[in-house]
């Protein structure tokens, strides 16, 4: 069920409730699937017996409306891929955070200086310690990554176990050599979760109006520190990856990924609506 926060301007929305207020904002009634979504927010007070929307729905709804840029953040880890972000409006921004098996996200007004500290808050970012890896970069292939993982959806109990077949899944499938292959295996046993960052807006390429992407994928390996993927390369397109593709994943520290984090954000200049 929807729910919201009148204090802190805060909902709890599915997909569908933000479906029904994107029609009702057009000034078009909600399909039939999604009439039942359209009672709930009926029910809460959020949407009038006539379709009118409540006040306080307003910077949500503006930003909904005619975003200047849209921030999607994926974290892929023990209960599934958790979706959130941020919507940059032309007077707000709006962040949303996903919870494991829940429809609902939580979209929450955030202060524009505090944007980045709100991203590396989704991702979990953490401090890391000054400990260099006898590797600091790793290259293999995707289709090797898969066989690997592969051993983390088995049922095997043992650690030690565990890693001799991650080990054993990277060594049939060819890649990497040492000392890469030791280290990768590493990595997939002291994963946390895999995240990627991407922005999108309206800007111009070569003087023309363009959609315009930049993106950004880590492992946080805990105690072995962060991994950006180098490669495949961010944002990557549907069917663009498959089991030949370069995988390099390179040890980076806290403050580098905070800086990449800031990067992918556009200047007001690349910003056509600003």
């Amino acid at each position: 069920m929807p729910s919201y926060d009148s204090s802190r301007a805060r909902f709890r929305l599915a997909d569908r409730h933000v479906a029904v207020l994107a029609h009702l904002l057009d000034g078009e009634n909600p399909p039939e699937d999604l009439w039942a979504s359209l009672g709930e927010l009926v029910r809460i007070g959020l949407v009038g017996e006539e379709g009118e929307l409540a006040p306080i729905l307003r910077d949500l709804l503006s930003a909904l409306a005619a975003p200047l840029a849209l921030v999607t953040v994926e974290v892929m880890g023990e209960h599934g891929t958790i979706n959130h972000g941020v919507i940059v409006g032309h007077r707000t921004m709006i962040a949303h955070e996903g919870w494991p098996d829940e429809e609902e996200s939580e979209y929450t007004p955030i202060a524009p200086h505090s944007l980045v500290w709100e991203l590396a808050r989704m991702v979990n970012l953490q401090a890391d310690d000054e400990a260099t890896p006898v590797v600091s970069r790793v290259e293999t292939t995707m289709g090797a990554l898969d066989a690997a993982l592969s051993v983390l959806e088995q049922d095997v109990s043992d650690e030690a176990a565990t890693r001799d077949l991650i080990r054993k899944a990277l060594t049939e499938a060819g890649t990497p050599e040492e000392p890469g292959l030791t280290e990768l295996t590493e990595l997939i046993m002291a994963m946390n979760a895999m995240w990627r960052i991407t922005t999108a807006w309206d800007g111009k390429h070569e003087g023309e109006r363009a959609a315009m992407v930049r993106g950004l994928a880590v492992w946080d390996c805990g105690p072995r520190g962060y991994w950006v993927r180098e490669k495949p390369t961010e944002p990557i397109l549907e069917g663009q990856v498959g089991p030949e593709s370069e995988l390099c994943l390179v040890r980076t520290r806290n403050g580098d990924i905070w800086g990449k984090i800031t990067d992918l954000l556009p200047d007001k200049e690349e910003l056509i609506d600003a």
